[in-house]
C-alpha cells in the first residue's frame, strides 16, 4: 500500500468518526466558503458569515461546531446565547478583525463626539459592541444612506470598503485604515493578466466574502473595467454560474470558494482572480482538529452577556437592512 492510500485511509476514518459522533452528540456543523474541500464536504452547511449566524438561529441543534474563523464564531454565539458554539482551533484569528480593537475604537469615538459607529462584520464582539451599525458588503451603502445625512460617521476597520461605499454613496466617511491582508493582495495588475489570459471569462465579486473585498473599490475607481463583471453574493455566484451561458469565471476572493462552484457547476472553468489569495487562518480548522473538538467537545466561543447585549442591537440592525 503506498502513503498516499494510507493518508487517505486515514482521513476516510477521520471523516467517518465525525459523520458519526455529530450524530451521537446531536451537532450540526457549519463551515465558510474558504475553508478546506475535506471541511466543505463533511460540514452540513456552507455559505458566508452572515449566512452562517443566520443559520444558527433557525437550528433546533444546541450543539453547533463553527468552521470558520473566531468573531463568526462569537456572531453566532451572540445571535444564539441558548447554544454551544464550539470552533476546532482557537487561534483562527482574522487579520481585518485585528486591525482595530475596541480601545482605539473608544479613543476614535472620543475625538468625534456625536458620531455613529458603522463597523462590519469582520470585528470582534467588543468592538461591535461600541458600534451603532454593523454591515455586509452587501448592505453597507443601504446602512449608511439610512443614517441622516447631518450626522457623521465613523467606518471601520475595512479601507476599501469604505471607500467603495463612500463612491458610492457620495457620503464622507471618516475611514479607518484596516485591510484583509488577503484582498488586500488582490490588485488590478492581477486582475487585468488573469482577463487578459481568458477574455471571454465573466469576472465575478463575491461580497459577502467574509472579508473586505478591494476589488470592489478598484471597480467604483475605474482601475477594473466593469465589462463582463458582476458584483453577487455567495449564493447568486453560484447560482448565476450555473446558469450564465459562459465558460469560464474569474473569481475575486479567497481561493476556498472555487469548490463550492465547481462542486455546483463541474463542467465549467473557475480562476483565481489572484493564486496566492489564500487565509491562512480559515486554513487552520482541519480534519483532525474538526474530530477533536468533536470528541472532547472543546473549544467554546461565549461573548459576555453585558457585550453580547450591546453587541447584538448593532447585529440586529445590519440584519433588519440586509
Amino acid at each position: 500500500m503506498t502513503q498516499t492510500s494510507v493518508l487517505l485511509s486515514t482521513s476516510d476514518k477521520m471523516l467517518q468518526e465525525i459523520t458519526k459522533l455529530k450524530r451521537q452528540h446531536g451537532a450540526v456543523i457549519l463551515a465558510h466558503n474558504y475553508q478546506i474541500p475535506e471541511i466543505q464536504d463533511v460540514a452540513d452547511h456552507v455559505d458566508d458569515s452572515l449566512g452562517l449566524s443566520q443559520m444558527a438561529t433557525q437550528l433546533s441543534n444546541k450543539l453547533i461546531i463553527f468552521c470558520g474563523v473566531h468573531f463568526m464564531a462569537e456572531t453566532a454565539s451572540i445571535l444564539c446565547p441558548d447554544k454551544r458554539i464550539l470552533i476546532p482551533d482557537l487561534r483562527a484569528g482574522c487579520s481585518l478583525a485585528s486591525s482595530i480593537n475596541v480601545e482605539e475604537l473608544r479613543l476614535w469615538k472620543r475625538k468625534h463626539p456625536g458620531a455613529v459607529v458603522v463597523s462590519y462584520v469582520n470585528t470582534t464582539a467588543d468592538v461591535k459592541a461600541e458600534s451603532d451599525y454593523c454591515c455586509t458588503s452587501t448592505n453597507a451603502i443601504k446602512v449608511i444612506e439610512s443614517i441622516s445625512k447631518e450626522k457623521e460617521i465613523l467606518f471601520v476597520p475595512d479601507l476599501f470598503l469604505g471607500s467603495y461605499v463612500a463612491s458610492k454613496t457620495g457620503r464622507q466617511l471618516h475611514l479607518w485604515p484596516g485591510e484583509c491582508h488577503v484582498h488586500a493582495g488582490i490588485l488590478p495588475h492581477d486582475i487585468l493578466a488573469k482577463r487578459a489570459v481568458h477574455p471571454d471569462a465573466e469576472f465575478l465579486i463575491h461580497p459577502e466574502c467574509g472579508c473586505g473585498n478591494s476589488s470592489l473599490y478598484y471597480l467604483a475607481e475605474g482601475d477594473v473595467p466593469s465589462k463582463n463583471t458582476h458584483v453577487l453574493s455567495t449564493s447568486r455566484m453560484i447560482s448565476y454560474s450555473k446558469e450564465s451561458p459562459a465558460k469560464e469565471f474569474i473569481i475575486a476572493t479567497e481561493t476556498g470558494i472555487l469548490h463550492q462552484l465547481r462542486k455546483k457547476s463541474p463542467q465549467k472553468s473557475f480562476y483565481p482572480a489572484a493564486d496566492g489569495a489564500i487565509c491562512q487562518y480559515m486554513k487552520m480548522i482541519t480534519v483532525d482538529k474538526l474530530l477533536y473538538s468533536l470528541k472532547k467537545q472543546v473549544y467554546e466561543v461565549k461573548v459576555l452577556p453585558s457585550i453580547a447585549a450591546k453587541a447584538k442591537i448593532a447585529i440586529d440592525r445590519m440584519m433588519e437592512l440586509a
